[in-house]
């Protein structure tokens, strides 16, 4: 996943850093990594999350499976390799919201560990937080809401997560949520707190603590 193609290309320094960009911002930058099966939760709970981030006036981004692949990544299939890319080009996308100071939300399936761990790999410290939105298929089946599981098992879609395509859970994630068994309230509960607990956010003001110097 590291290999560089182009060989001719110096990396030039700007003005204006990522600590610059915090500083004016008022708080610290991070990624907030979603992953689980198809029709766990990981939109939805994504979306609810930057909500409250966004009404306490930080600065957020989310960046959805099927809404990337409608553009970035509409080359892209469901194959081995093109997974692998498909997360690669959002790991490096979501290094350059932490760079432009901006908390990003990445709701992805990303099924692979190693993918995971590369875009871990791009982070600094605590500024990348895996969330593994734990939902069993029997549970997610159920839900369907696109109809694609039952597409799966008629065989019309190919390589689907959790059916013809293995999803290898987290093994030591930062968040952990059942949405299975919490709300969706009680799910954007769980993140918020830890934000708090970790000091990435304050409690009750929308300045965040900890900023890089």
């Amino acid at each position: 996943m590291d290999y560089q193609k182009a060989k001719n290309i110096v990396k030039h320094e700007t003005h204006v850093c990522r600590p610059d960009r915090e500083r004016k911002y008022g708080h610290r930058s991070f990624t907030l990594w979603f992953t689980g099966l198809p029709a766990s939760g990981k939109s939805s709970l994504a979306s609810a999350v930057e909500k409250i981030l966004h009404d306490r006036g930080l600065k957020t981004y989310l960046l959805d499976g099927d809404n990337v692949r409608h553009g970035l990544n509409k080359n892209l299939g469901f194959s081995p390799e093109d997974r692998q890319e498909n997360i690669r080009r959002l790991s490096e996308v979501a290094k350059l919201f932490r760079d432009a100071g901006i908390i990003n939300l990445i709701a992805f399936i990303s099924p692979y560990r190693r993918e995971r761990d590369f875009a871990r790999s791009l982070s600094q410290g605590d500024d990348f937080i895996e969330i593994f939105v734990d939902c069993p298929v029997s549970v997610c089946e159920k839900r369907d809401p696109k109809g694609m599981y039952e597409k799966a098992r008629q065989g019309i879609i190919k390589e689907y997560t959790g059916i013809s395509a293995p999803y290898e859970a987290p093994e030591n994630p930062e968040i952990h949520v059942r949405t299975d068994a919490l709300s969706l309230a009680e799910s954007t509960t769980c993140i918020i707190d830890y934000l708090h607990q970790k000091e990435l956010i304050r409690v009750g003001s929308i300045e965040m603590v900890h900023m890089a110097s």
